[in-house]
């Protein structure tokens, strides 16, 4: 497929009834480029990593990134430095952040972890080459000018993690067919939450039910959600695609089993830590392959020359246990369709 029309798909594409099986999107032909030698560099190149949270939440995403590094033959320590900033969760430091590193004598920044932080490296580094990783559609942000062509000195990995939001409430009205009323955790502070809640308004119209917004955007306003979803009855939680929920995926699962409430988000981190389910693209592929595409661009090649790669694998997970503390039971359509079920 090319560049053109997987862009046509990502502008066309309905998401009421997304297939979770895996197809990747691959653009152009397969590149070919040579590994430099130790003789041929002046210096270790050196990478800045511009990360919104704390190392031990980012453990798993680092572990994919340096992963697509090695395929490229990168090797932190031995051939290669990386200088990182942690924002620590406080992503209004991340412009601050970006100017620092762009400031420092790095060869590439890599922006991962979602769309603030693509769009704090392009604001506050443009003279900088970057490689960005997030879930939403980086033309629509104007992060990019095109994903065939994205301009300017910045290329980088997206998955459908934002674009799915939709299926996340039509998963949650499978699983509670007579629920009338559905929460939506949104995070204001989030790029991407207008659209998010466009979309799943429209989705919650054709699917017959009522939607309640609650807003999110630090860990102390977490348990409120949660307690006035059970208070009010508002049958299930759905949460947007957002990397502040992503990464405190523990948390989100405590407060849901405690107040008793079905939730879903979209990093299969919830889940794992004792959630319900969850619903969102493959975090592992997208870091994995912002290493890769990093190590190109410090082989010599122009991020405006390399394709925006978008990872259109999506997967569902689910956890029985979850479930049967909850009293709920999964249909066996959605067992059968999840590409991960806890026991």
């Amino acid at each position: 497929m090319t560049s053109t029309g997987l862009e046509a798909v990502w502008r066309g594409r309905t998401f009421g009834r997304i297939r979770r099986r895996d197809f990747l999107a691959r653009l152009g032909g397969a590149a070919t480029w040579t590994f430099p030698s130790h003789a041929q560099r002046s210096a270790m190149p050196v990478i800045g990593y511009l990360c919104p949270e704390s190392p031990g939440l980012f453990a798993s995403r680092l572990k994919a990134f340096h992963d697509g590094l090695a395929e490229i033959g990168y090797v932190e320590g031995r051939n290669l430095k990386i200088d990182y900033q942690w924002a620590e969760g406080e992503y209004k430091r991340l412009p601050a952040l970006a100017a620092d590193l762009a400031a420092r004598n790095v060869d590439v920044i890599v922006a991962p972890g979602g769309a603030p932080v693509a769009l704090a490296a392009k604001a506050s580094a443009a003279n900088k080459r970057i490689v960005f990783e997030m879930g939403g559609d980086p033309v629509q942000l104007g992060v990019v000018d095109s994903l065939s062509r994205p301009g300017g000195n910045i290329t980088g990995v997206s998955s459908l993690s934002v674009e799915v939001s939709p299926k996340r409430l039509e998963l949650m009205h499978e699983l509670l067919p007579t629920a009338t009323k559905l929460a939506v955790v949104a995070n204001p502070t989030s790029p991407t939450v207008n659209s998010q809640l466009e979309h799943l308004r429209s989705a919650a119209e054709i699917l017959g039910v009522r939607l309640h917004v609650l807003n999110a955007s630090s860990e102390k306003e977490f348990e409120p959600v949660f307690s006035a979803t059970a208070q009010q009855s508002l049958g299930g939680l759905v949460f947007t695609s957002d990397p502040y929920f992503a990464f405190r995926s523990g948390q989100l699962a405590a407060l849901a089993l405690r107040y008793g409430v079905p939730a879903i988000t979209q990093s299969r981190d919830f889940p794992t830590a004792g959630g319900l389910m969850s619903y969102g693209g493959d975090f592992a592929q997208s870091h994995r392959r912002a290493g890769v595409y990093t190590g190109r661009v410090l082989n010599g090649e122009k991020p405006s020359d390399l394709p925006v790669q978008l990872v259109t694998k999506v997967e569902l997970i689910i956890n029985l246990k979850a479930a049967k503390i909850l009293g709920l039971a999964f249909s066996a359509s959605l067992i059968s369709g999840a590409d991960e079920v806890i026991e």
